[in-house]
């Protein structure tokens, strides 16, 4: 089938996918739409010696990080006790040392683990229970920490805070704002974030530019710049149109018709440009990456010989509560990180940014089982994809690092935590300075009776004042991806509010 276009349209459909990384073929003769990889050309090699991977662990709904990484000095641990109703009631954490016992589930898991930073800032530390992996990174140095971080206009003190003199993030303690604010520094409704706005800067070093920002968590701020473009996938691969055999309803006369109609336009108008573009783009990135994808168990990142429809025992974690293995949806987005990465030399990627997401932070109310729970998948999942990319021979080149909407608040509501600002996030990987603790421990206050706490760390319900900004989270990062300084500027204006040496918090090599 031959069809004809205009050309404006044809301007525009090249101009526009040129962006987007569509190659000529697919856009100039949309007979047959082009997708044979013969049609395309063979993929830019990348050079693998220089490929760089920055992956994005999303806890959506707000990690409680006083239960993840805690103060446990004699101060610390009593005042944590008292915030968090005391001994193993409510939400508080058995001490270091304790045996598992029996009753609520943290008493059963036994006391938190501790850690040993390089530099411990004159305090113990200590993991939640469910967290061996995580130690075993940390200690290996393998794995950072980085305190306190959260969204700041710029520097803030407690005292402008309560006084309302300090700028502060819009819409404070709101999920979708936050989570927002996190990713591209503005609100809900914001377009280019930072994770896409990097990858804008090494947008040509790729040959199949449509494959620099991934996400396996659906729509994701973080990943769009202005020229890079999100593109979608399952932790099974690409997204089909049908059936993986090619058919739809089973024949694939129906598939190539519906492509035919999805690609084509009745007039000049731009939402139909827009959507023949944005369908073709997804077709071709399709057929490309279907053909260049390993197989789920054809690497480290997989068991293989299994039986369809098999669980692989590789992604899956043991449940604290219930003792139950289970699949493990952080492992499974993970995996196809790690099969994307395997494919970066056939489809010529030299920079990549990958988002990953789990959900069900928001920890108001039964806290004990479902923290242990959503802790114990991140745990695994960190341990499995440190385990991969290292059989992989790509440890140094990929760096992980957690991120969530805000942390919560020191005080307990019964069985749960509300909403609160600061927290803190793990690094990890081959080029990470692990084994330490990056930013300003906070310091754990006592109730003054009014909502609020002693320490100029705690604001109401003991909630964190971040004293590391995103910004310097996003900086380090994004000098280790391979932006200059002038760059990080312009993809974080907020930066230039911070002195030089608050931009760079170490905790990668260059």
């Amino acid at each position: 089938m031959t069809r004809s276009i205009s050309p404006l349209t044809r301007r525009e459909l090249l101009r526009r996918g040129a962006v987007l990384g569509l190659s000529q073929p697919v856009l100039s003769g949309l007979g047959g739409l082009g997708l044979s990889l013969a049609a395309m050309g063979p993929a830019a090699a990348a050079n693998t010696g220089g490929y760089k991977a920055m992956v994005c662990l999303f806890l959506m709904g707000g990690n409680d990080a006083y239960n993840t990484v805690l103060a446990t000095d004699t101060a610390s641990w009593t005042a944590y006790n008292a915030a968090r109703e005391g001994g193993l009631e409510g939400i508080a954490l058995a001490a270091p040392g304790s045996p598992a016992g029996t009753g609520s589930l943290h008493s059963r898991l036994g006391g938190v683990l501790p850690i040993s930073p390089l530099n411990a800032q004159g305090r113990t530390l200590a993991l939640h229970p469910v967290l061996g992996g995580v130690r075993d990174l940390f200690a290996s140095q393998r794995l950072a920490i980085v305190s306190n971080v959260g969204p700041l206009v710029g520097p803030t003190t407690k005292a402008a805070f309560v006084a309302g003199t300090a700028a502060r993030p819009p819409k404070l303690f709101s999920h979708n704002d936050q989570q927002s604010v996190w990713q591209s520094f503005s609100g809900e409704g914001a377009t280019r974030g930072w994770g896409g706005q990097m990858a804008d800067r090494i947008l040509s070093a790729n040959g199949r530019s449509m494959f620099t920002s991934v996400s396996l968590s659906g729509n994701a701020v973080w990943l769009s710049g202005q020229s890079a473009r999100p593109y979608q996938m399952t932790a099974d691969g690409a997204i089909h149109l049908g059936g993986t055999d090619g058919r739809v309803y089973g024949s694939a006369t129906v598939r190539q018709k519906m492509m035919a109609l999805m690609t084509s336009t009745r007039d000049n108008s731009i939402l139909q440009r827009e959507h023949a573009a944005v369908s073709a783009r997804s077709m071709e990135a399709e057929a490309v990456l279907s053909a260049a994808l390993p197989g789920a168990g054809a690497g480290p990142w997989g068991t293989g010989g299994l039986a369809p429809g098999q669980p692989d025992p590789l992604l899956m974690y043991r449940d604290p509560e219930t003792g139950a293995m289970t699949a493990n949806p952080v492992a499974q987005q993970l995996q196809a990180v790690a099969r994307m990465v395997a494919a970066r030399s056939t489809m010529g990627m030299a920079r990549q940014v990958f988002f990953v997401g789990i959900g069900g932070w928001d920890t108001h109310d039964t806290q004990q089982s479902r923290h242990a729970r959503l802790l114990a998948q991140l745990n695994h999942a960190l341990r499995y994809f440190d385990a991969t990319t290292q059989a992989m021979g790509v440890d140094d080149f990929v760096t992980t690092f957690t991120a969530s909407d805000f942390g919560r608040t020191f005080a307990g509501n019964g069985d749960g935590c509300d909403h609160g600002w600061g927290g803190h996030h793990f690094v990890m990987g081959g080029a990470v300075r692990g084994g330490d603790v990056y930013g300003k421990l906070p310091v754990y206050g006592t109730a003054d009776g009014s909502g609020g706490f002693t320490s100029d760390d705690q604001l109401r319900g003991g909630a964190l004042l971040p004293s590391t900004s995103v910004e310097a989270y996003a900086a380090t990062l994004g000098r280790w991806f391979g932006l200059t300084d002038s760059e990080l500027l312009a993809v974080l204006p907020g930066l230039s509010r911070w002195n030089v040496s608050q931009r760079n918090l170490g905790f990668l090599t260059a």
